[in-house]
């Protein structure tokens, strides 16, 4: 068989399995290979308790099965209640991530001490927002304005904030800068470029953005009933707390079709969006 040209360049085009890597490379690999099992160490791991705990499981799903049916009015009220959390707390939350995010931009605050003070601020205060976990913060308004869901959902408008602030700043420095940069020669001002210019070149980022933190939310809205914040999942904690082993299995089940809805509707949502920006 008669090697060609372009099959010599095709064998010679496919890299190395595997490149020798310096000793500095192996010793960094080696040491986080190490940290890596430490941390399983750490954490507990247990093959043997994994095996034990499946009598356990098997009982539980035993005791679980069928779901009840008696308290379906109440629970489908407390879902309701969840969502609503949710769907609350992420709409206060976005709003209130598009003015941060925009301090957050580089590029779109002025470029003077105010302005990098400015930027820096709200930068800090996003990723403060997003690295306090959304259970903290449920929490903390627990304590500041009692029981109930108004607490769960500040607690997941804050959330979103940090969430939403982050990619939207993101997204608005990823847009195309010849249209700004085009409204700036023409003499508009720098907020007038921002809202003509800026703003809607991202906006179809910010819509996929927000969806994603409505799914987030409406999972962790569930959470953030276990600590008195509303919901079904104080529901889900008395259940489990008195072995209602068959009621717990049907608010679990009907957290799963709520999860389950929210995530397909905003599936579609973003492929229809994504569709409709590139045509």
């Amino acid at each position: 068989m008669v090697e060609t040209s372009q099959t010599r360049s095709e064998r010679r085009s496919i890299p190395t399995r595997l490149e020798r890597q310096n000793p500095l490379t192996f010793v960094a690999y080696v040491a986080l290979l190490a940290f890596v099992l430490w941390s399983f160490q750490g954490a507990g791991w247990s093959f043997s308790a994994l095996v034990s705990g499946g009598p356990s499981m098997v009982d539980f799903l035993s005791r679980a099965w069928p779901p009840t049916t008696e308290r379906l009015p109440q629970l489908s009220t407390a879902l309701l209640e969840t969502f609503q959390m949710a769907l609350a707390g992420t709409v206060i939350g976005v709003i209130l991530s598009v003015p941060l995010a925009m301090m957050a931009t580089r590029g779109l605050t002025r470029p003077t001490v105010l302005g990098r003070v400015l930027g820096a601020s709200a930068r800090l205060l996003i990723a403060f927002f997003r690295t306090v976990p959304d259970l903290v913060w449920a929490l903390v308004f627990v304590i500041s304005v009692g029981l109930g869901p108004f607490a769960g959902t500040l607690a997941i408008a804050v959330d979103t904030i940090g969430f939403c602030g982050r990619f939207f700043a993101e997204s608005m420095e990823d847009v195309e800068k010849g249209p700004g940069e085009a409204l700036t020669a023409a003499g508009a001002s720098r907020l007038d470029t921002i809202f003509c210019a800026v703003i809607p070149a991202a906006m179809p980022s910010f819509i996929t953005t927000s969806l994603f933190a409505l799914e987030k939310a409406t999972r962790s809205s569930v959470v953030l009933g276990l600590v008195g914040a509303g919901g079904i999942g104080i529901e889900l904690k008395v259940a489990m707390d008195f072995f209602d082993y068959q009621l717990a299995m049907t608010i679990i089940l009907m957290i799963f079709a709520l999860v389950l809805v929210v995530e397909r509707l905003g599936s579609i949502a973003r492929r229809n969006i994504l569709e409709g920006n590139s045509q």
